[in-house]
């Protein structure tokens, strides 16, 4: 019986001693890998070779396109019957803006009639000429001269007809002054019952057709070699902070102003939805691009750690690694590298500080 226990005590032993051993062994750490959850919240971007790019902030004010910027004059002196328009209203081509009797239209009433008399004349004289030229009575330059005379009456009459249907001249002594264009009105000068002299010599609206507007853009002397015509411009307004509107440089005035040491600079906007305002203020941001090119990635990508800078490179939900990089420069939302990076890798854009975090824990 004996001889029995002791193999079966010293199997026992062994079997004792290889679980025992099964169960300290180390087990094999499991790499990083990205949750679900994480892994639907990040952003991903490529690292892209640009053409390295400089944007400049200037200071100026929104203005009306001079081009489509009419100034409104009373055909005669007289007394304001009505007004139509407030400032800032929008009105178009034709409408009337104000009612004026002025006893003064007679002048303007005659010199209608007189140039229709002219040019009655005028046509008699020259069908006269034209009938004894052909009897042989006077020259071709008799006939020519008539010509002539007919062609300055009936100038003369378009001159008299345009300023009378202008200001839509009704019978008697009242005319109306109407909008030249459609736009809105800028500035206005008159008020019901006013009495205008005849000798003003300021006029009584100016209209604005807003469709473009100018943003003009002061220019300190240390920046002037900074700009340039056909640069690309984004400008802002404190109305609309987080909306901007695009154009670009297209006309330089090379003048100093000798109170403010600046030169201006003029950017067309397109203004179809009249968002912009005259005389609001304005910030212009400027983009110039130069020749050589360097790895970008967006700014927002970055994370500074220790005076350093570094991204977290994705390639796969367990292929997750910080990789530190160097900053050639940043501007607006991307960041230049010129070291750390090849070109194509994707970097996170999104929560990247908590995988960094995580991975350096």
């Amino acid at each position: 019986m004996k001889n029995y226990i002791i193999p079966i005590m010293v199997a026992l032993s062994v079997l004792s001693c290889s679980k025992k051993e099964q169960e300290v062994k180390p087990q094999a750490k499991k790499g990083f890998e990205l949750s679900n959850t994480m892994l639907n919240s990040i952003s991903l971007a490529k690292v892209e070779k640009k053409n390295i790019k400089d944007d400049y902030n200037f200071y100026g004010k929104i203005s009306a396109d001079k081009n489509s910027y009419i100034d409104v004059y009373p055909l005669v002196g007289g007394n304001v019957l009505s007004v139509n328009v407030e400032l800032g209203d929008h009105v178009t081509k034709g409408q009337v803006l104000a009612t004026i009797r002025s006893t003064e239209l007679a002048e303007v009433q005659k010199e209608v009639s007189d140039a229709k008399t002219d040019m009655v004349v005028a046509q008699n004289n020259l069908r006269v000429a034209k009938e004894m030229y052909e009897g042989k009575l006077n020259t071709e330059r008799d006939v020519l001269e008539a010509k002539s005379q007919l062609q300055k009456a009936q100038d003369q009459m378009q001159r008299a007809s345009a300023v009378s249907t202008v200001y839509n001249v009704q019978k008697g002594n009242i005319y109306s002054v109407v909008a030249p264009i459609s736009g809105y009105i800028v500035q206005k000068n008159i008020n019901k019952d006013m009495q205008l002299r005849n000798d003003r010599s300021e006029n009584i609206f100016d209209v604005a057709n807003t469709t473009n507007v100018w943003a003009i853009m002061n220019v300190n002397e240390s920046d002037i070699d900074k700009i340039s015509l056909g640069m690309k411009a984004q400008v802002s307004t404190l109305s609309y902070p987080d909306k901007v509107f695009d154009g670009k440089i297209d006309k330089i005035f090379k003048i100093i102003d000798p109170q403010t040491n600046a030169m201006q600079a003029r950017v067309v906007l397109d203004n179809k939805n009249g968002l912009l305002i005259p005389d609001s203020k304005a910030t212009i941001k400027v983009t110039s691009s130069e020749n050589n090119m360097a790895l970008t990635i967006p700014s927002k990508a970055v994370i500074f750690d220790d005076n350093r800078s570094f991204v977290v490179i994705y390639k796969s939900r367990t292929d997750v690694k910080v990789k530190e990089i160097k900053v050639l420069k940043q501007v607006g939302d991307i960041t230049y590298v010129s070291e750390g990076l090849s070109e194509g890798e994707e970097v996170i854009t999104n929560n990247q500080l908590l995988i960094y975090r995580s991975l350096n824990s």
